[in-house]
């Protein structure tokens, strides 16, 4: 968990990845948890800092597209989740100050997984089923511990693998528990199935689009994710 504490209350920042986590620890008044795509250890994470004095909760990353044609890079601000039927609505106000803030930024439904999309199938089914423009898997456990606790949420996420991506193994491969890409667990299964290899490099160009747009919309967002109640 890292913090800039210069006050007592704080947002917290839920996100999947390290290095989203790096870029949301730039903001003022923000305490960042990444849970590495174990949704247990995010749970508990995000529990730790509620105690701790979070007010407002604000799952922000990279997304898997669901929607035909939204390129890398698409930024979302998501204003309900979806996850196994159950539809949460993120906070009106604080999606409407992201969304004046960002500017350039698609209000949607995000679905919520407990695991990555592999595929095209995948993606569409469940795009079918739920009518939302991407997905994660982080969202969903922000908006269940912010009803629990009755806090303010918020959805801030850029398309990384479009509708149509295939996602190799050596990408699965690479999410470590603690949120940190593991190199030596990608190029082992590169060695494993060279294949892979134009698949990868096609992952890892549209990443880093997702990623600079990460990083331009936190640049246009004021202290705790512009949250208006930090008081």
């Amino acid at each position: 968990m890292r913090a800039q504490r210069q006050n007592l209350a704080f947002v917290i920042a839920a996100t999947g990845l390290g290095a989203e986590a790096r870029i949301a620890a730039r903001l003022a008044n923000v305490v960042t948890v990444a849970g590495g795509g174990e949704g247990d250890r995010l749970e508990r994470l995000i529990g730790e800092a509620i105690g701790h004095g979070g007010r407002a909760i604000v799952s922000f990353g990279i997304a898997a597209g669901l929607m035909p044609g939204k390129i890398a890079g698409t930024c979302l601000i998501g204003n309900e989740v979806v996850h196994r039927g159950v539809r949460y609505a993120a906070d009106a106000a604080w999606t409407s100050r992201l969304k004046a803030a960002i500017g350039e930024a698609e209000l949607a439904t995000i679905a919520g997984v407990d695991r990555p999309l592999r595929n095209p199938a995948e993606k569409q089914a469940l795009q079918a089923a739920t009518g939302a423009i991407a997905a994660d898997m982080e969202s969903h456990i922000v908006a269940r511990l912010a009803t629990r606790h009755r806090l303010p949420f918020a959805i801030l996420r850029v398309i990384a693998d479009r509708a149509e991506t295939e996602v190799p193994p050596a990408a699965l491969a690479g999410m470590g528990k603690d949120g940190r890409v593991d190199v030596k667990a990608v190029f082992a299964s590169l060695a494993r199935e060279p294949s892979q290899i134009p698949a990868i490099m096609r992952v890892a160009v549209d990443t880093s689009r997702a990623f600079a747009e990460l990083f331009r919309c936190h640049r246009r967002l004021g202290p705790g994710f512009s949250f208006f109640d930090l008081g």
